[in-house]
């Protein structure tokens, strides 16, 4: 199966989800990487040292495979116009080499896929998440009437590699060093030709790769041997629950209002309309969001994810995500959706799975 693709096949008489394996799979656990199941990715979880990784992602140089994101590749003279009427940010202002993060919402302001968007002469890149790809491919190309306006795939399997942490960009060219966030340019790392984005998966230093799929493991082991070390997903999503990233699938996605999330930087307050910008606006003006993501400190036994949020006994709210919080010596930490009334910090709330009641506390970002 290519890289980029979820699918299903029928065996024994049962249609069988068929596990997506990133570009890097095979190199990287011929290398160490222990693999694990993340919604229809294997991913690796760890290199042997998830503590080690950590650190690297806030005091070294990390590299992440990033294959649960994909692009797809918006061509044709109305891309701009398009999606610009489609995505919550700013795209007829971006130029060449400019890119920015967005939202596609539906028409009632419910998060369908978070993207990066990249702008190149002819095209406009989108990178998406591999499980929300075919989402949001339906619901543009359901909105595509007069207009000239083509989705796909890169014509050539492209893998992404995330480069993460303060001394990530040292180990890039000096024209990818100098690029505002979100910028875009092409570059030659140890011979392979890649587009460098400079953006982050834990809002910190860094940069993102998109690298012929085929080449991809040359890329990798290059940064490697300039000093960046490898790092698994068990870290990644550590950190991430630490700055309050929220991941679609898990912290928002169709029935998640975008105003409930801390997504402001990938919604433009200036533009006209966009779909969903009149509840995203009247939300805004009336402050009368509901619920809001908050970060949670955990006792042991830690949670799952979709655990009810309770408050004297009373429902308030579901655990969206579940990590280990490395930077405050390995506790377990989650994110919530849960009512505004009780998401002021240091409030105490009971989890509540099963017969097990886990005590939560109500926390500011970052975490560590």
């Amino acid at each position: 199966m290519a890289p980029g693709r979820l699918s299903s096949q029928w065996r024994g008489g049962t249609v069988e989800a068929v596990m997506l394996r990133t570009a890097l799979h095979d190199h990287l656990a011929a290398g160490g990487a222990v693999h694990a199941p993340d919604r229809g990715v294997l991913l690796p979880s760890h290199f042997g040292d998830p503590q080690g990784e950590y650190a690297a992602l806030v005091d070294g140089a990390a590299l992440v495979d990033l294959g649960y994101r994909v692009l797809v590749v918006a061509s044709g003279a109305d891309r701009v116009s398009f999606l610009h009427g489609m995505l919550t940010n700013d795209i007829a202002g971006l130029r060449p080499g400019e890119g920015c993060p967005a939202l596609l919402l539906t028409i009632q302001g419910r998060v369908t896929a978070d993207l990066r968007v990249a702008v190149l002469p002819e095209e406009i890149l989108l990178d998406v998440d591999v499980r929300a790809r075919a989402d949001l491919q339906a619901a543009l190309e359901a909105l595509i009437i007069a207009d000239d306006v083509t989705l796909a795939d890169p014509r050539e399997a492209t893998a992404l590699i995330a480069l993460e942490g303060p001394q990530a960009m040292a180990l890039l060219p000096s024209e990818i060093q100098e690029l505002p966030p979100y910028a875009h340019a092409v570059a030659s790392i140890a011979g392979v030709p890649a587009r460098i984005v400079r953006a982050s998966e834990v809002k910190g230093p860094g940069a993102i790769a998109h690298v012929p799929a085929a080449r991809a493991s040359r890329l990798w082991d290059a940064l490697v041997r300039a000093g960046a070390r490898p790092c698994g997903l068990e870290a990644l999503e550590g950190r991430r629950v630490e700055v309050g990233v929220p991941r679609i699938g898990l912290d928002m996605g169709a029935g998640t209002l975008s105003l409930e999330l801390p997504l402001t930087h990938a919604v433009s307050d200036r533009k006209g309309c966009y779909l969903g910008q009149e509840v995203v606006a009247r939300g805004t003006a009336r402050g009368q969001v509901r619920r809001t993501l908050v970060p949670l400190l955990l006792d042991d036994p830690a949670p799952s994810p979709g655990a009810p949020v309770l408050e004297n006994g009373k429902e308030v709210g579901r655990v969206t995500s579940v990590a280990r919080a490395f930077g405050l010596g390995g506790l377990p930490v989650a994110l919530a959706l849960v009512r505004r009334e009780v998401a002021e910090p240091g409030r105490e709330l009971r989890i509540a799975e099963g017969e097990t009641s886990t005590r939560a506390r109500v926390a500011i970002w970052p975490l560590a």
